[in-house]
């Protein structure tokens, strides 16, 4: 019996914080979209280009990519 008590309410416990939690990310939403979209691009994990990059940035970002590749062809890796 104090099994199924436990799980009953380890069960609701975290139905209500899952409740909880999402009503706090629907309300703050528009703040999290804010937020992730001025967060600076890491690496090359960057999902859509900005439209505030220029043709130069993305040059040298192209010349920057391709050193890399050359440089890891030529370490065989």
């Amino acid at each position: 019996m104090a099994l199924n008590k436990d799980f009953l309410m380890g069960f609701l416990s975290g139905t209500v914080v899952g409740a909880v939690g999402y009503r706090v990310y629907e309300q703050n939403n528009g703040q999290l979209r804010n937020l992730i979209q001025q967060s600076p691009q890491i690496g090359l994990a960057a999902p859509h280009v900005t439209p505030e990059l220029t043709v130069e940035d993305l040059v040298s970002q192209k010349e920057r990519l391709e050193d890399l590749i050359a440089e890891k062809q030529a370490t065989g890796k």
